[in-house]
């Protein structure tokens, strides 16, 4: 299994990024793949999952209303499209794949997800 991040960068507050995560090595459609993110000193945090096999979508309470999770089968891909970001968001954004976890599971057993990317910086400046 492999994950790929990217788009990660710097960003004056109130603007947007969009990450990518490329996924090979397993099915695409067969597994859920959602992305964390860990600031400076803090723990690993849940952001967004989705299972491309019916597009279903789970967010984190805090996310949901300026983060949109979405994936490209044909290109084995996943996207998180990031609106109205703050310092606070700064952060090492991941992405993650497991076959044993969805929903709301998959980002509360961040500790048990088998398979990660390497990470892409996000920095949010004031």
């Amino acid at each position: 299994v492999q994950l790929v991040e990217s788009g990660g960068g710097s960003v004056q507050a109130g603007g947007s990024l969009r990450l990518s995560c490329a996924a090979s090595g397993f099915t695409f459609d067969d597994q859920a793949i959602g992305w964390f993110r860990q600031a400076p000193g803090k723990e690993r945090e849940g952001v967004a999952c989705i299972s491309s096999s019916d597009s279903s979508t789970y967010y984190a309470d805090s996310m949901k209303d300026r983060f949109t999770i979405s994936s490209d089968s044909a290109k084995n891909t996943v996207y998180l499209q990031m609106n109205g970001l703050q310092p606070e968001d700064t952060a090492v954004y991941y992405c993650a794949t497991s076959p044993h976890y969805s929903g709301r599971y998959f980002l509360q057993n961040v500790r048990y997800l088998e398979d990660w990317g390497q990470g892409t910086l996000v920095t949010v400046t004031s």
